[in-house]
């Protein structure tokens, strides 16, 4: 990975979360440095490997639409100690409260591929990001992985998942930029519980991450269209949820 785009934005470095700390702020924001940091002893090729898999994802069946907009593989790991434990392939569920548009539905995503899913990239980014959660992490055992890609055109623009304000039900929630090619929109808003922006930003350098409690704020994208000049447009997305386990 070369070290121009990576560098793109000059934001502070998120330090890890203080074990056991009640008053932090509910989301850290940081540029791409930890995660670059985290994948520096990953030979090249691995990591690039890893980058590439975001063109092999299958279009999202549970959208209602003609032509997919978004495309997305899904798996779920156990955190064990410095390890990723892949547990056995599911659907992904969120109950409707937190899910308006596909909440209560069994939504079974395409798996991540294996060299994605046991290979040195996923594993130390996920490290790195619990590392750096916004809270404590006692009891956050288990993680959900998803690679999603959302594609814009002149007739159509893109909706991140799920659309509008909203929880993910979840713990904890990272949000990483992987790519971001000729499109605008986009913009990462996060709320109080009184539904109060407390945080807007558009993520614009790769491995750039936001990473929230889900419990303390809610949280959208607004949409993705493309850029002037542009017929179409892209942005990939790799979000990991953090929770406990059964």
């Amino acid at each position: 990975m070369t070290s121009s785009p990576l560098r793109a934005r000059h934001l502070p470095d998120a330090p890890p979360a203080i074990r056991g700390a009640t008053h932090r702020p509910p989301f850290v924001h940081f540029g791409p440095g930890p995660l670059t940091d985290a994948l520096a002893p990953v030979p090249e090729g691995d990591v690039a490997g890893f980058l590439a898999s975001w063109d092999d994802l299958p279009g999202d069946a549970h959208l209602g639409t003609d032509t997919p907009y978004r495309f997305r593989r899904y798996g779920k790991f156990r955190l064990r100690s410095r390890r990723l434990e892949q547990l056995p392939h599911a659907a992904f569920f969120q109950d409707a409260s937190v899910n308006r548009v596909n909440g209560g539905v069994e939504r079974l995503f395409a798996p991540l591929h294996p060299p994605v899913a046991t290979g040195e990239p996923l594993r130390r980014i996920v490290l790195a990001l619990r590392d750096r959660l916004p809270g404590p992490g006692k009891g956050i055992d288990t993680c959900g992985v998803h690679q999603i890609r959302v594609v814009a055109t002149v007739n159509a623009e893109g909706h991140p998942a799920p659309e509008g304000v909203h929880r993910d039900g979840h713990c904890y929630v990272a949000q990483v930029l992987i790519r971001r090619q000729d499109v605008r929109g986009a913009e990462s808003c996060l709320y109080d519980l009184e539904r109060r922006p407390v945080h807007r930003a558009v993520l614009t350098a790769p491995l750039e991450t936001i990473v929230l409690d889900d419990r303390r704020v809610l949280h959208g994208v607004s949409p993705v269209r493309p850029a002037a000049g542009a017929v179409t447009g892209l942005r990939d997305m790799l979000l990991v949820d953090f929770f406990g386990g059964p």
